[in-house]
């Protein structure tokens, strides 16, 4: 490519000569000026050819100037001024035309270099404006990741933490993690003496050993402790630590949490509390429910006490004559074990109300319990002039279920209904018959003033009482045992005048777990509660 580059200015060169001399031939006897074409075709030859063709140019023109011009083969010493002239005429125009070519093309590169400079200036100036925007980007992100942990540190009381073993100075501290030890952020974190500073006496060690043991086992740790405020406060702490390991294996740092868990402790400390408080609320009120009960016992019992006496006495009698009539005798002792037989039934149906133990499932006949209930209510209810009926149907099937609990329910149904007619007497129905889906159906029914019908549901709801003596668990504590026993209780109205409490009872298959949550209260002790009226 450079050889034909050269081979194309020398023969341009040689071409422009012979063309000059030809055009000067023709033009010099008619205007003159023969030498003037001759400097042009020097100045196109270095223009176009470079410098070598442009001084091949000027030694063709000055010979060919000579030769035709001049008039004579060989120069004379006259002519030698003239021709050496017109030589450097030549040599300084192809000089000139090639700095001026030459200073050209600098130009041009210099141009052509500064294009691609500015384009290089343009593209790494974009290259830096969308560096510098992705920057902005991230450094926009990474502030809103920054908030939002921060908020949600703050919500969930989340302190978090970077530890350095070997100094035992903080790196970083969050700033929920100062606000929960209360330091102040101002003065950055904390060394690890002053934080232990704020650590509760009794947990100094605990958390001194977790801390250290992270470090030098390279273990995880979780611990509880204290935190000891300036002004006195204590804040519960669950802190956890993770120890970072450089590649050959050493803990550069210990990164963790610490989780404010003083409100969770003060909830389960009020929650605990309150479960004692209600324990034994309940406990109370089932044996002040015996108390109350014990005036119509003792009615019911003298009956069959009463009965052994009389036939004790028959039985002496008839001992006591010349011929003893053993069959009359064998027939009132008979008479006098059945009257204990009753007697010891009425006391630990009692007891069994009472007594703390494991609630004891087995077949039951439902009518049998009513009628049960109604023998033991019977001194209340004539207390306060109230009737008690029954409407059960006959043949109900047997159903698995805790015979005290059931005892239970009935009784606070009962006694509610009770409650409810002490001061206008009224009737107290019982009915039980066979439901949809072969489920025993059961209701305790009155005629007192009924119930509001915003109450229908709160009635059952723990402490919601509408009596000023009333603590509010009876009907929670009957409905969590009828719902233990895979049935349901509710409250309606008893047209045209009381309430009336429904519950159903499965007549087949498993039941669930009779034993009532501690948030039901503890129904399944099967004690009765004192509350009988809501």
């Amino acid at each position: 490519m450079v050889q034909a580059v050269l081979v194309w200015g020398y023969g341009f060169a040689i071409f422009l000569i012979a063309l000059t001399e030809i055009l000067s031939l023709w033009l010099t006897p008619r205007i003159g000026l023969p030498g003037t074409l001759f400097l042009c075709a020097v100045m196109l030859s270095v223009w176009f050819g470079g410098v070598g063709p442009g001084l091949l140019a000027s030694v063709l023109s000055t010979l060919a100037f000579h030769y035709y011009f001049l008039q004579s083969p060989d120069p004379t010493h006259s002519e030698l001024p003239r021709l050496l002239i017109v030589f450097l005429s030549n040599i300084l125009i192809a000089l000139l035309s090639a700095a001026q070519r030459s200073a050209k093309e600098s130009l041009r590169h210099a141009r052509d270099d500064l294009k691609c400079s500015v384009q290089d200036l343009q593209r790494t100036n974009e290259a830096l404006h969308a560096e510098s925007r992705d920057r902005n980007d991230a450094e926009d992100k990474l502030r809103r990741s920054e908030s939002y942990l921060a908020e949600a540190q703050r919500l969930s009381h989340t302190g978090s933490w970077a530890y350095d073993p070997a100094t035992e100075k903080a790196l970083y501290w969050s700033d929920e993690m100062f606000r929960i030890c209360g330091f102040d952020p101002q003065q950055g974190p904390p060394t690890s003496a002053m934080f232990l500073e704020r650590v509760h006496p009794e947990d100094h060690e605990s958390v001194d050993e977790a801390m250290r043991n992270a470090a030098a086992e390279k273990t995880e740790y979780q611990v509880e402790h204290r935190i000891i405020l300036p002004n006195g406060a204590i804040r519960h702490i669950r802190a956890r630590g993770h120890p970072v390991l450089d590649r050959s294996g050493n803990v550069v740092q210990v990164v963790g949490s610490a989780v404010d868990v003083t409100d969770l402790k003060r909830a389960e400390q009020e929650r605990e509390r309150l479960r004692q408080v209600e324990a034994e609320l309940t406990h109370m009120n089932r044996v002040s429910t015996l108390g109350e009960l014990a005036a119509s016992l003792s009615h019911e019992l003298k009956q069959p006490i009463a009965a052994s006496m009389t036939d004790a006495e028959t039985c002496m009698l008839w001992l006591k004559r010349d011929q003893p009539a053993l069959d009359e005798v064998l027939e009132a002792a008979m008479r006098i074990v059945q009257a204990g037989t009753r007697a010891t039934e009425i006391i630990d149906g009692l007891r069994s109300l009472y007594k703390k133990s494991p609630a004891k499932r087995e077949l039951v006949d439902v009518n049998e319990i009513v009628g049960e209930m109604l023998l033991l209510m019977r001194g209340q209810a004539n207390r306060y002039s109230i009737s008690m009926h029954t409407d059960l149907a006959p043949d109900l099937p047997k159903i698995t279920a805790d015979r005290v609990q059931l005892q239970q329910v009935f009784m606070n149904l009962m006694l509610n209904a009770i409650e409810a007619m002490k001061d206008t007497a009224g009737e107290l129905t019982i009915k039980a018959e066979l439901g949809q889906g072969g489920q025993l159906l059961l209701s305790v029914s009155d005629t007192g003033a009924g119930l509001r019908g915003e109450n229908m549901e709160q009635i059952f709801n723990a402490f919601f009482t509408t009596k000023p003596q009333g603590s509010g668990m009876g009907l929670s504590i009957s409905r969590s045992i009828v719902e233990s026993h895979g049935g349901r209780l509710w409250a309606a109205d008893n047209p045209p005048r009381g309430a009336r409490f429904c519950f159903t009872l499965p007549t087949s298959g498993e039941t669930r777990d009779p034993v009532v949550s501690e948030d039901r209260f503890e129904a399944a002790d099967g004690l009765p509660s004192n509350d009988p009226i809501v």
